[in-house]
């Protein structure tokens, strides 16, 4: 922000917004509640409240509803907003992404596997045709596989994004960095979204970029998010390993 600071919340906006980008607050950490919030700034929480959403806005947190599910690798927490390379590298956990492959794709041939089917009747009923706030008639597709040691897959992710902006380049200049950076680069920030998880066997393929055998049980995660005023922003499906993976699910969760 720049120029004079007039107004209570913008005075709470600048000196977290500093502390976030000096890494004194760590990016995507948890903020004190509003109470608490309120009581160090010696305003109200409506105010608190006002600073929180401009922080928001920014890309810098994003503010939850006091309920949600979090994604847990041995059973420590994974901060979605942070991209999971980061928020792996943040648990102490050394990774490795091998980006399978980027593709350009017209949302309509999708179908729910993020895959050029064919089978309309697959893509109406679980592709991204359809899909509240994707205005883009084209999507790029990134399929990656996380390892933790040589050899040992622990995770397979499509992501299904909007070709807009600089992520329709992706396929020719491939993804420097994590895609969740790419996102915010191009204005594209989650606000909320809907999760599902469902166990089931892996196939030949899956197999072979798993490097597990055929039929061996994953947890199978589905994540859609989207900006505040609805755009579509991500679909990412997920084949994770449950060996090390489990989902926490958390509700009437307190903001003081």
């Amino acid at each position: 922000m720049t120029g004079p600071v007039r107004l209570k919340h913008q005075r709470i906006t600048v000196a977290l917004e500093r502390e976030i980008r000096s890494g004194q607050v760590p990016r995507g950490a948890r903020l004190p509640g509003e109470l608490a919030l309120a009581r160090r700034f010696g305003v109200s929480r409506t105010t608190v409240r006002t600073a929180l959403a401009e922080l928001n806005e920014a890309g810098l947190i994003t503010t939850r509803t006091g309920k949600g599910s979090f994604v847990l690798f041995d059973g420590r927490p994974l901060d979605d907003r942070l991209g999971w390379a980061h928020a792996l590298a943040a648990q102490g956990v050394e990774t490795r992404t091998r980006v399978l492959r980027i593709a350009l794709c017209h949302r309509e041939e999708l179908c729910g596997r993020g895959d050029l089917c064919g089978r309309e009747e697959l893509c109406r009923r679980d592709g991204l045709a359809g899909v509240p706030g994707l205005d883009s008639p084209e999507v790029v597709v990134i399929e990656r596989v996380r390892e933790v040691a040589p050899q040992t897959v622990v995770s397979y992710e499509r992501s299904c994004v909007p070709a807009v902006g600089e992520l329709r380049d992706l396929p020719a200049r491939g993804l420097a960095g994590s895609l969740t950076e790419a996102l915010n680069r191009a204005g594209l920030h989650p606000d909320h979204g809907e999760q599902r998880l469902s166990g089931r066997m892996i196939d030949d393929r899956e197999a072979e970029l798993l490097r597990r055998e055929p039929g061996a049980w994953f947890l199978s995660a589905r994540r859609t998010s989207w900006a505040g005023d609805g755009t579509f922003i991500e679909r990412v499906d997920s084949l994770l390993d449950p060996a090390h993976f489990e989902l926490s699910l958390t509700f009437g969760e307190k903001t003081s």
